[in-house]
């Protein structure tokens, strides 16, 4: 496994990789790796003859100076785990290499940037948009790896890359859970022994929710069952339950031949969580 921390140098090495017409996959990361990321990490591999992970917590993306400061950062044990399963290239570049300047181009989504994650984290998503279309233009992949989790998010990056006609085939794997159901995310770190038990039932209530829409029970009505669930729960606060069509994540109440979306983000503690559950028709 080699490792590159400016673009000059990822660059000599790609093109290496192109010159000899091998596929790439980009699996993109902010660190604190866990078993969804190396899932990615896997599929690539399966996927693709060389496999790139980039570790960089993209500052653009968070509208909260303090989560930013937060968030966990693991690099040396990232590194090593990237190597146990088979990743060939890490691209781990500081803010200055990915901005030398503040960055002055504003990046629209239309509606689905204000819905939901938007709407409670505005900015975000221009964020998202800015690091994505970045790391695209330097790598260049064949495929780019991204989990369900983050749903909302990869619809984001679809609408990034189906407007600009970038060449590259958007992957999303499925949500990796924990053992009690808890969408494994970097943020699962900062959550207490008991915190992590009782954000169990942020999966517990999708799949309640799942059943009941499905068999016939109108959304209003669960999504009132849902809200009383988590005032139920102390120490955690529910910032929303919706279910959404995913082209452009506007609320919807029933789900006949649309792809169809129940998302929650619940505060457990000091740590936002989000998670969410497919219905197909």
């Amino acid at each position: 496994m080699k490792t590159f921390l400016t673009i000059e140098d990822l660059t000599k090495e790609l093109n290496l990789v192109k010159a000899s017409e091998k596929t790439s996959g980009l699996v993109p990361t902010m660190g604190a790796l866990h078993q969804g990321h190396l899932s990615l990490v896997k599929q690539s591999r399966s996927e693709c003859d060389v496999t790139i992970v980039s570790i960089f917590v993209n500052p653009t993306q968070f509208n909260n100076p303090d989560d930013l400061k937060k968030y966990p950062k693991t690099l040396d044990q990232d590194l090593e785990l990237l190597e146990s399963n088979g990743c060939d290239l890490v691209f781990v570049p500081s803010v200055k290499e990915m901005y030398p300047t503040k960055p002055e181009l504003n990046i629209s989504f239309g509606a689905i940037e204000n819905a939901l994650e938007g709407e409670h984290r505005p900015g975000h998503f221009e964020g998202v948009g800015m690091i994505i279309s970045r790391l695209f233009t330097i790598i260049e992949p064949t495929k780019a790896y991204f989990g369900q989790k983050d749903i909302q998010q990869f619809y984001i990056i679809k609408k990034l890359i189906d407007e600009m006609g970038i060449h590259v085939d958007l992957r999303r794997a499925p949500i990796v859970r924990e053992s009690n159901g808890l969408a494994m995310s970097s943020r699962n770190e900062r959550l207490s022994a008991q915190e992590r038990a009782q954000a169990a039932v942020i999966y517990q209530s999708l799949e309640q929710a799942k059943q009941k829409i499905v068999s016939g029970v109108k959304f209003p009505s669960v999504q009132q069952e849902t809200e009383r669930i988590f005032e139920g729960q102390s120490g955690m606060d529910l910032e929303y339950f919706e279910m959404v069509e995913t082209k452009e994540f506007s609320s919807v109440t029933d789900f006949k031949n649309k792809e169809i979306a129940l998302c929650i983000a619940v505060n457990v503690g000091e740590v936002r969580l989000i998670d969410n559950i497919l219905i197909f028709s």
